[in-house]
């Protein structure tokens, strides 16, 4: 590449396609003297010349390129305006920034013989699937959202019961159930205060739920708030601090732990991660693979 208004001469890789389209013009151009370069005052080959004389970049951009545009049948502009040889040069850089395995930005510098990184974020522009991708590799909800196992009671759904306000929907604690609607929003759902929706196991009615017939196991995604998620990583002294702050927030019931009598030591709640798959969160893991 010549001398130009950001940079000194420098060699550069190519794709092999436009390889062979330099070789195929080279061969049929006829053979043209040394120009003069006003940019280093010296004689220089030009690759696009004719007639000993340079093909200027306004007629390249205003004849050749929609003469190529027509027989490949392809509009000569878009929302960005008019396609010109600059357009090529920058739709080149956003695609090998965006790529699988991209250029880093300074690879990127000296492939576009810029002198600094910022005249090169200009054309380093980010497409939405490579933010997309970031964002999905990022894991943000892989690591805030677990999932607990879910009882569906059919039975009151297809009676009707369900609409009428029976329970129908049982969360599962491991040392009982949670029959509140909202589960996901409540605030002691890591450690429940035993309100009134909860159902102990050992209870007749929560031995009987778990002897009816017409049960749906299910999983449900909880998302973890950061106190949560260090209660789950860090362990008990984490829990202690996150029970503390729970202790005068008042329950789906409406009274706080405090008031219920919180134990000192409650039970976790039994959170299975998410397994993701390639299509999104594996619904088939339960607690019998240590996968999960």
């Amino acid at each position: 590449m010549p001398t130009h208004k950001t940079g000194t001469a420098f060699t550069k890789p190519v794709d092999p396609l436009l390889g062979q389209a330099i070789e195929a013009w080279r061969t049929v151009r006829p053979t043209q003297p040394q120009m003069f370069d006003r940019k280093t005052n010296e004689y220089a080959d030009f690759l696009f010349a004719r007639r000993a004389r340079r093909v200027a970049k306004h007629y390249i951009n205003t004849a050749i390129i929609p003469m190529l545009c027509r027989k490949a049948g392809v509009p000569t502009a878009d929302v960005r305006g008019n396609i010109t040889s600059h357009r090529a040069r920058s739709t080149s850089a956003s695609q090998l920034y965006n790529s699988k395995e991209p250029m880093t930005l300074f690879e990127l510098q000296e492939w576009l013989g810029h002198r600094t990184p910022e005249a090169t974020t200009h054309y380093a522009k980010l497409t939405p699937n490579t933010l997309a991708r970031a964002y999905n590799d990022a894991g943000y909800f892989a690591r805030n959202v677990r999932t607990i196992e879910v009882l569906v009671d059919r039975d009151a759904i297809t009676s009707g019961a369900a609409a009428a306000g029976e329970l129908w929907q049982y969360h599962d604690l491991g040392h009982g159930h949670c029959t509140y609607t909202f589960f996901e929003q409540c605030q002691h759902r890591m450690a429940c205060a035993r309100c009134d929706f909860y159902t102990p196991k050992d209870s007749s009615k929560g031995q009987l739920l778990e002897a009816k017939e017409n049960l749906q196991k299910m999983l449900a995604s909880i998302p973890l708030t950061d106190d949560e998620r260090a209660a789950v990583d860090d362990g008990q002294a984490a829990l202690d601090q996150f029970l503390e702050r729970l202790t005068d927030v008042p329950t789906p019931a409406g009274p706080t732990p405090r008031e219920i009598g919180l134990p000192a030591t409650p039970t976790f709640l039994p959170i299975i991660p998410v397994r993701q798959g390639p299509s999104g969160p594996d619904r088939s893991c339960s607690e019998a693979e240590p996968s999960c």
